[in-house]
């Protein structure tokens, strides 16, 4: 069978190579091909375009970016009528994928859409597009069956969390630190600013001013893939703040908390039972029309899944360093660490039992053998 993948993330990359791996083991002659990044090229997927050439934050960056889009567009219809695929799989990235989505259908292709745009909090019109265009929707939150099944009459298949495997077995590596050269005698606090260079560029400096008035911890900064060790420099300068690459995974492992950019890397940390503070800052612009259209009261899915605020949020004009060290110190404190670990037990309890990769694999096989 021939599968076309379309990612547009870090986080899509990373469950796109989940996903490639099991449709692998499930199809041998598997032929693969993707848009994503290094981890769904290491995979086996035949990587198309990367992420990097893709991401585009914020309404305004969306807006002034439009000429590369449409040509991303063009060049994407042509790929994959050159490929010919079984069924094309779209993993978020729903600006992009939903408007591909509409095309091939009237092509002829099979699709299938693996991680549901987020229509629950804005552009819930989408689903019309969505139920008249997909031929199967796989959601990986449980509230999103009851949003698209009883709210819309919409079946899905709720798959799990593609997260729970990564984390299920994950333990403290102090591999991790002597390769790294981080001393054990200091407490770990990872920065996780984002994937995307304006992201890093909004977030960075205020985590930077924190971790200079806690010097009793060491804090790491989690270097993004596909970002260029250099532009972490430019930042740093002569600070005493390490960055490890491609390895957030085994950072949080050895974290006692964490400062997370909102996204997916919320859900990872608490899943990894790492008490956290969720900041996010993006263009004045983007965050007054976002504000004006987003109808959720929470912006990490750590409150949205547990529908109460279990992290603080400190959005916008309130991501400033005062807040940040603020609820940074109680999270360190024996009671912060408590309080947030027992919320984390009740949301794994929510979120199933893994293996969200395989089923999806199984069913899309199954859906078009």
């Amino acid at each position: 069978m021939k599968y076309y993948i379309i990612s547009g993330e870090a986080s899509g990359d990373l469950h796109g190579s989940k996903l490639i791996e099991a449709l692998k083991e499930k199809d041998k002659k598997a032929q693969i091909r993707c848009w994503g990044g290094d981890l769904m090229k290491k995979a086996g997927g035949e990587l198309v375009k990367h992420f990097n050439e893709l991401a585009f934050m914020g309404f305004w960056e969306v807006i002034t970016n439009l000429e590369a889009i449409i040509r991303n567009i063009k060049f994407c219809k042509k790929n994959i009528l050159e490929f010919d695929p079984d069924v094309i799989i779209y993993i978020d990235y729903p600006g992009f994928n939903l408007r591909i989505s509409k095309w091939a259908k009237k092509q002829g292709f099979k699709n299938h859409f693996y991680i549901s745009p987020q229509v629950w909090a804005w552009k819930e019109n989408r689903v019309h597009q969505m139920k008249k265009n997909l031929d199967a929707l796989y959601v990986i939150l449980p509230f999103e069956k009851e949003f698209f099944e009883i709210k819309h009459q919409f079946s899905v298949e709720f798959v799990g969390h593609p997260l729970l495997d990564r984390v299920m077995h994950s333990e403290k590596n102090s591999r991790f630190l002597i390769k790294n050269k981080i001393s054990n005698t200091k407490s770990i606090v990872a920065l996780l600013p984002g994937s995307r260079k304006q992201e890093i560029k909004k977030m960075l400096p205020t985590f930077i001013s924190v971790a200079e008035r806690f010097p009793k911890f060491e804090f790491i900064i989690a270097g993004a893939p596909g970002i260029d060790p250099k532009y972490y420099d430019s930042f740093l300068k002569n600070k005493y703040i390490k960055v490890v690459h491609n390895q957030t995974h085994n950072l949080l492992t050895n974290a006692r908390a964490a400062l997370v950019s909102s996204g997916t890397a919320t859900l990872e940390t608490a899943l990894l039972n790492v008490p956290q503070v969720v900041c996010y800052r993006s263009s004045f612009l983007s965050y007054q029309i976002a504000k004006r259209l987003v109808k959720l009261e929470f912006i990490s899915l750590v409150n949205l899944v547990l529908k109460r605020e279990v992290v603080k949020e400190l959005i916008q004009n309130s991501f400033t360093t005062n807040k940040v060290c603020k609820h940074l110190d109680f999270i360190l404190s024996d009671r912060g660490q408590k309080q947030l670990k027992m919320d984390y037990k009740t949301l794994r309890s929510i979120l199933g039992n893994g293996g969200a990769s395989k089923k999806t694999a199984t069913l899309i096989h199954n859906a078009i053998k």
